[in-house]
């Protein structure tokens, strides 16, 4: 199977160089921003972190997401106030939340692969491209929370399985549209030369 280039390779280099390293931490401040835009929920909040971290896997391909992500999480482990309602601190990647946030990781990543093999254009693939991976995003977090909490793996999949199913469909559509518009756009831009 032939590898496809993702939105962001085809605007600059491949390798991990100043400006992919000046996009991660521009990408990481975007999450930060996102996690505080929440509902109030108990023991997960749902944040808009999903949707950045989709656009951010289908843009950047799998290496440069999962970087990325790995950048943020190592930015809330030292104190900045970057994971929802401003959390920070080393305890939050070992507590209740913390299988979602290791999963960002994965999530980021997979969704890059996606994109990388077969899932770079078209609304439709995108999403799939988006979606999957945010649907496995519940793998390690329920788990997470069954770990951490009192409750029980049923009461950990109705907390922070349930309440996110369709926000999630929704947030990978939004992503896919974003992304395939960006598309579309460049192809006009190079067609107009």
């Amino acid at each position: 199977m032939t590898t496809e280039t993702p939105f962001i390779r085809t605007l600059i280099a491949s390798k991990l160089d100043m400006k992919n390293l000046a996009l991660a931490f521009v990408a990481t401040a975007v999450i930060a921003i996102a996690a505080q835009i929440s509902v109030p929920m108990f023991p997960v909040p749902m944040t808009l972190q999903t949707l950045a971290i989709s656009v951010i896997g289908l843009t950047f391909g799998a290496r440069l997401a999962g970087f990325t992500l790995l950048l943020y999480l190592a930015e809330g482990a030292i104190g900045l106030p970057v994971f929802a309602n401003g959390g920070a601190g080393v305890a939050k990647l070992f507590g209740p939340t913390a299988g979602f946030l290791w999963g960002f990781a994965g999530m980021a990543f997979l969704t890059g692969w996606m994109v990388e093999h077969g899932f770079s254009r078209g609304a439709f693939r995108l999403f799939l491209a988006a979606m999957i991976p945010a649907a496995l995003l519940y793998v390690p977090g329920i788990l997470g929370l069954w770990s951490f909490t009192p409750l029980e793996l049923t009461g950990a999949f109705k907390v922070g399985a349930l309440p996110f199913f369709v926000g999630d469909i929704v947030k990978s559509v939004i992503a896919a549209m974003a992304v395939a518009g960006g598309w579309s756009l460049l192809k006009n831009r190079k067609s107009a030369k």
